[in-house]
């Protein structure tokens, strides 16, 4: 490595802290903030079981919480592969949550949005194959949509530190 490189590679944390970048879980981020802080809406259902159990895991469960997070899931399944005899062996789960997180105290909302995503099973073996494949599905895409809304409440949610 050149001294160039080197010196351009010690510059680095100064041009991002210039740039106004701040650690997300460092001190003073918002993951900082809002860790143990939230409390999720209630579930309604096995899929919003999962997500609100998913969301509590990477937000931190709060005795004594300072936002809400409301949360509504809504859920596709579509049909993606049709053999010529007409059946269906492969299905896409599309599953979309738009949440809220308001300020207990104030009402103010801090924050806002929609993320969506798919995953998809197979449906060629036995029944309890397939329902056991659509299951994981489901599984696997709360968690999917719980780090997405997670991730933008980071990036985006207007925190004290």
């Amino acid at each position: 490595m050149s001294s160039c490189d080197r010196r351009a590679l010690l510059m680095l944390p100064l041009a991002l802290a210039a740039c106004g970048f701040q650690p997300v879980y460092g001190p003073g981020g918002t993951g900082a903030a809002l860790y143990g802080r939230v409390r999720v809406s209630e579930p309604n259902g096995v899929d919003s079981y999962v997500l609100v159990q998913t969301l509590e895991e990477r937000l931190g469960r709060s005795a004594d919480p300072a936002y809400d997070l409301g949360v509504a899931l809504s859920l596709t399944q579509q049909g993606q592969v049709i053999t010529e005899d007409n059946a269906t062996t492969r299905y896409s789960i599309v599953g979309t949550v738009d949440y809220v997180l308001t300020e207990i105290a104030s009402g103010r909302v801090a924050a806002s949005g929609r993320v969506n995503e798919f995953t998809s099973y197979s449906a060629t073996g036995s029944s309890v194959e397939t329902v056991a494949s659509e299951r994981d599905a489901r599984r696997r895409l709360m968690t999917i949509l719980a780090d997405q809304v997670t991730a933008q409440l980071n990036a985006t949610a207007d925190v004290p530190a």
